[in-house]
């Protein structure tokens, strides 16, 4: 299960649905400019190991494709944003 799918089944939002970093804020209860800051430690850490980013629609790591099979910095950044706030919410009950 990908994090932005456990977030939203702890949240009751469809499995798909996406949220700006402001959503995510007041609904976590997180503030925004620590949302901020994970999602920007998210593109730096795209930028700085791009062969660690996972390719799009796998959860699989291949350090030889090509970039535009890769997902985006900004998919990266906020696939980072629900990791952190799954963490910082714990492990309620799903």
């Amino acid at each position: 299960m990908t994090n932005k799918r456990e977030y939203n089944k702890r949240h009751g939002f469809p499995a798909d649905e996406s949220h700006s970093k402001p959503e995510l804020a007041k609904i976590s209860k997180v503030k925004k400019s620590i949302i901020d800051d994970v999602y920007d430690r998210g593109v730096g850490a795209y930028k700085t190991n791009p062969a660690s980013v996972r390719v799009k629609g796998t959860f699989k790591k291949d350090p030889k494709a090509s970039m535009s099979k890769k997902l985006s910095k900004e998919q990266w950044a906020m696939a980072r944003v629900y990791s952190f706030l799954n963490k910082v919410e714990g492990p309620k009950a799903l």
